[in-house]
């Protein structure tokens, strides 16, 4: 019989090294020490165990910070399987509890005292391996303004050692969890939504810090040998992760601002009844045989100006027949999906502003519409904007694009939301209650038909809602950062993910850029097309205009993801259920390996496919490394099949991604040469937009008549 493995707690209080001693900064410092010891840990083992060792515990407040003292020294204390409590009486008066509770192989360790009312931010450090790895926090490759994590030259990747993170929820890039995993067989979670620091060795040697604001502190430290182990115990933890529809894994197309013209690209005259630019892009994917189950329009879609967001109205001018409209896109196994936003515009504002119910300490943006936001703290300020989400629900809507919950939002003062928590605790909490409520009115309309997708997260979003990647950067490095944000939102615990393709900020629709980026994007669990400068692969705003490759690109992989409903939507199943990633980074299936630690750009998707995404214009090899306990066929070479555990180097023209099966699965990609020797072919021939129209016109033409009749 197997023995289950028990993690437990040897706790040396304040083993204290005089500051002249040659080891201080390589070992503990500052006082009380926690030594954490699990057969799970792989980091310091000693008899078959490892260690954690926990450091450098403090307090602060506005006189400056306190370091907890030297007590009990030298006494030792083991602990299996029930709580363990220190109170020490500070110099300050106060009183200070340490207490560490194991569950099973993890452990909830908190810090409090009483009293805590001028508390500012607590503290400790963990020690730190000479070349561990950690992974987690954010989506961003680096801490900073979002645009660093796609600068030229940028070297950081999947590993933070060497950065420091801020935790708080930051524009635009903004998914975020404050749980990070180590490969040293451990993970560690902060509880609560106050904001933090996260210093990977990058202010001392040996040292991993962690400073929390806040009257407390508390966090679970997960033990695990593997590393998916850890993964999957931290998304059940904060989430589960939300399961959406099967029809969320179709294809997307959107634009970023639709206008009402009167002649499609080509100079045809619209005469069909529906917003232009929605009917261009519907009937040419179709016409070109591109599959799509998602039709989203940006704002503005409403009256008012300049923002066109009043009253959750709709726009009849922009949008004509719009119910109608959403109809229609049903009937072709389309869904529409809305932006929205967490603030009141037009009518609403005045009444929002009116009876306070807008957050405290917010001010009127000089640029932007993120004014004002509504509180969701308060039931009757939430019940109000949850009234005008009704409005489009009501109207067939099926999903929404959750915008602005991290930006322009107060953060810092004297003001205080509806339940008394201050602005500051309420800054990384809030993306978590506007997804929420929009769950909330969502579900009561539509029952479990519907998906919503937030720009920004924090712990408590997951299970509510999928996610995307913000406005990322349309340049070689803006995919790159993608390939990462993909893996990382992953780790947090967030698997269903995409990003922008061809990028949100800098559209320069680079054909080789944005043709990688498709490739990626079919294998994300999202895959979600636009919005291109609000034109399309057609109509570009440079040459070639009628870009042949980059439609048959989008033509190969939005078929390739096509295919893949039911592949994604089982493993969006086993997420749900048991916190595994969809997307799973090497380390998580291959950890003994050194490769699948630096192999940053390969991730194997579900349990079956390999993928390796390029990213580099110009390039046209790659190098791939294989997981070890299996044999991997080549996707666009199928007599071709490599046994595991080593790095091979695979050709990639333009239009290949490389992909690999697992050999003994029974997924089929299909015939990839021949899906895109059929696409080239198709892309070739502009469709005849007169002739779809008229045929649109003519079925509505007959269903007006149908009615009045």
């Amino acid at each position: 019989m197997k023995r289950k493995s028990v993690g437990y707690l040897f706790i040396l209080l304040n083993l204290w090294v005089p500051a002249n001693a040659q080891h201080t900064s390589e070992k503990h410092y500052n006082g009380a020490v926690l030594t954490l010891q699990s057969t799970e840990l792989s980091q310091g083992r000693r008899a078959g165990r490892g260690s954690l060792s926990i450091d450098g515990l403090f307090y602060e407040t506005a006189a400056g910070r306190t370091v907890l003292p030297e007590q009990l020294s030298g006494k030792r204390q083991s602990v299996r399987g029930r709580l363990w409590k220190s109170q020490l009486k500070m110099a300050d008066g106060r009183v200070v509890t340490i207490s560490v509770q194991p569950q099973g192989k993890d452990f909830n360790v908190s810090l409090k005292a009483q009293p805590d009312s001028d508390i500012l931010k607590w503290g400790l450090a963990v020690e730190a391996g000479k070349n561990e790895y950690y992974t987690g926090l954010m989506e961003r490759v680096v801490d900073g303004p979002q645009r660093a994590s796609w600068a030229p030259d940028l070297k950081a990747a999947m590993d933070l050692r060497g950065q420091r993170v801020e935790m708080i929820v930051k524009p635009t890039t903004s998914v975020y969890a404050p749980y990070y995993l180590s490969s040293a067989g451990y993970a560690i979670f902060v509880l609560g939504n106050w904001p933090g620091l996260f210093d990977f060795v990058a202010d001392q040697l040996g040292r991993v810090k962690i400073e929390f604001e806040g009257p407390s502190f508390e966090m679970k430290v997960y033990t695990s040998a593997d590393p998916a182990a850890l993964v999957r115990a931290h998304a059940l933890d904060a989430g589960p992760p939300f399961m959406p529809p099967k029809w969320m894994f179709m294809p997307w197309r959107w634009r970023d601002e639709h206008t009402q013209r009167a002649t499609y690209y080509d100079g045809t005259p619209v005469t069909a009844p529906f917003n232009s630019e929605v009917m261009e892009d519907v009937l040419m994917m179709k016409a070109f045989g591109i599959p799509n189950g998602i039709y989203w329009i940006d704002r503005p879609w409403g009256p008012g100006k300049p923002w066109g967001y009043d009253d959750f109205d709709i726009d009849e001018n922009r949008l004509p027949n719009f119910a109608e409209m959403v109809k229609w896109l049903d009937g072709q196994q389309t869904r529409t999906v809305l932006w929205i936003a967490p603030f009141f515009q037009g009518r609403m504002m005045q009444q929002a502003l009116a009876k306070g119910y807008t957050l405290a300490g917010q001010v009127r943006p000089l640029t932007g519409n993120n004014y004002p936001m509504v509180d969701l703290t308060n039931p009757a300020a939430k019940a109000y904007w949850q009234d005008g989400v009704a409005k489009l629900l009501k109207l067939g809507v099926a999903g929404f694009k959750l915008d602005r919950a991290e930006e322009d939002i107060p953060e810092s003062g004297p003001y205080k939301v509806f339940d008394g928590r201050t602005i500051r605790e309420n800054r990384n909490a809030y993306p978590a209650m506007y997804v929420k409520a929009v769950h909330e009115v969502a579900k009561k309309y539509r029952g479990d038909d519907f998906f919503l997708m937030p720009r920004a997260a924090y712990t408590g979003s997951s299970p509510y809602s999928v996610f995307w990647g913000g406005d990322v950067g349309g340049t070689q490095e803006g995919l790159r950062a993608s390939i990462i944000a993909l893996q990382r939102s992953a780790v947090m615990g967030y698997p269903n993910w995409g990003s922008d393709i061809c990028g949100y900020n800098q559209q320069l629709l680079e054909q080789e850029v944005c043709g990688r980026w498709l490739a990626f994007g079919a294998l994300n669990p999202i895959m979600e097309v636009g919005p291109t400068r609000n034109v399309a692969f057609w109509n570009l705003p440079r040459e070639p205009r009628y870009d042949i490759e980059l439609i048959a690109i989008w033509r190969l992989y939005a078929r390739l993801h096509q295919r893949l409903i039911e592949y994604n939507y089982t493993y969006a199943q086993e997420a749900s259920r048991t916190g595994m990633p969809i997307v799973r980074p090497l380390f998580l299936v291959d950890p003994k390996s050194p490769q699948a630690w630096t192999n940053w750009w390969t991730y194997q998707y579900g349990r079956d496919i390999l993928v390796s995404p390029l990213w580099e214009k110009g390039k046209r090899t790659q190098q791939v490394y294989l997981p070890s306990g299996h044999k991997w066929r080549d996707a666009w070479n199928p007599a071709r099949a490599y046994q595991g555990g080593r790095t091979i180097t695979v050709k990639a023209e333009l239009h290949q991604l490389p992909l690999f099966v697992r050999v003994g699965s029974k997924v089929d990609l299909g015939d990839l040469n021949q899906e895109w020797q059929e696409s080239h072919a198709i892309a070739e021939k502009r469709p005849d937009l007169k002739a779809l129209d008229a045929e649109l016109k003519t079925w509505w033409d007959r269903r007006q008549a149908n009615k009045e009749e």
